[in-house]
């Protein structure tokens, strides 16, 4: 194994692992019964700051998951070039 598919798993392990903390800490998307009898008013965020940070969250998800999709190319295309 060289130095360039070292370099990548460990690239790789540090977005998976990020990647998974950033999807956990995302509120889901579904509205369950008690929200809609309660009004779903009242978040810790405000009106509209919860917004904006779900969509902040929502946007670096996808950027994860593009540069964890790159890498993963990146390194199997080395991989066979250099091997």
């Amino acid at each position: 194994m060289g130095i360039w598919e070292i370099v990548c798993g460990v690239l790789m392990l540090i977005v998976s692992i990020i990647l998974i903390v950033v999807t956990i800490m995302q509120p889901p998307k579904q509205q369950d019964m008690s929200s809609a009898i309660s009004g779903g008013a009242g978040n810790f965020y405000g009106k509209n700051g919860g917004t904006t940070r779900e969509e902040s969250l929502a946007a670096l998800t996808r950027v994860l998951a593009i540069v964890f999709f790159v890498i993963t190319l990146a390194a199997n295309i080395v991989g066979k070039l250099v091997g």
